[in-house]
């Protein structure tokens, strides 16, 4: 039996027993009303209002110029779509980090405009301060290890993290510490598919993951990823499912030599 098709709505309650029942969790991201409604009737457990719309919506190279109330624009259009699945918002680049003030002004922000379900954060034991002062206010908070897209000017590369014991043991100590503070779930972002699984089997709580081999609990890609319509982002990990770019390049294609022909409308076309 299928927990997630049995259920109302999925809540963190219900990832839980997904992940307890061993039903991997599906996760995509989302940021306008028409894909996630899509998205939404087709059963998705959890969708994403991922500050990667940064990069898919505005064409910028970085998750780092999104702001607060754009990032509640995007959820408010994915929440007035959505009957099912849970969503949960990222806080953007500079809206939590280092100020666990902030960080709940920003969240209660999120949730009081957009109606989000739950929020993201990036980082371990660094951004504590902040993680307990938003579970303080009964949201919901999702943790994201492994590479942290906030963090890529630190990092200085999108390459493969905690391949080294080192950064692979504070991965795992952070993984241990989000679930102590009351994280219920955390993403894990391209890292080595055993240490995945070694962090997987370490906590009670669902472990997503992106590039993270399969012994995780769900799996999360990018939508525009999924489905072909970016075209030069092709890491090992991707899946495409479509190519759209292609099929509405030659649909549009299509329409601009109907139109200069004079073919459309035609007279059953027109009133």
């Amino acid at each position: 039996m299928s927990i997630s098709k049995e259920v109302k709505r999925i809540t963190t309650h219900v990832l839980q027993s997904m992940k307890d029942n061993g039903e991997k969790i599906s996760m995509l991201t989302a940021y306008d009303y028409s894909m996630a409604r899509i998205l939404d009737a087709a059963g998705i457990d959890i969708l994403l209002v991922g500050d990667s719309a940064s990069n898919v919506m505005a064409g910028h190279e970085t998750t780092l110029p999104i702001t607060l109330d754009q990032m509640i624009y995007h959820a408010s259009s994915v929440i007035r779509a959505v009957k099912k699945c849970l969503v949960v918002v990222d806080l953007p680049f500079g809206s939590y980090q280092g100020n666990s003030t902030k960080a709940l002004a920003s969240t209660i922000k999120i949730m009081k405009e957009s109606g989000g379900h739950a929020v993201k954060m990036e980082g371990g034991i660094e951004i504590e301060d902040s993680i307990r002062r938003v579970l303080s206010a009964g949201v919901p908070v999702m943790g994201h290890l492994g590479l942290t897209p906030q963090s890529i000017y630190k990092f200085g590369t999108y390459t493969v993290r905690a391949k080294e014991e080192e950064e692979a043991q504070k991965l795992l100590r952070d993984a241990k510490h989000l679930e102590a503070l009351g994280c219920f779930a955390i993403v894990l972002e391209k890292i080595p598919a055993q240490l995945a699984a070694e962090v997987t089997k370490a906590l009670t709580i669902p472990v997503i993951g992106i590039g993270a081999g399969p012994d995780v609990d769900g799996q999360v890609l990018v939508t525009h990823d999924v489905m072909g319509i970016t075209k030069d982002f092709k890491p090992r990990f991707l899946r495409r499912y479509l190519e759209l770019f292609d099929t509405m390049k030659a649909a549009t294609e299509e329409y601009i030599r109907d139109v200069k022909s004079g073919d459309f409308p035609n007279k059953k076309e027109q009133y």
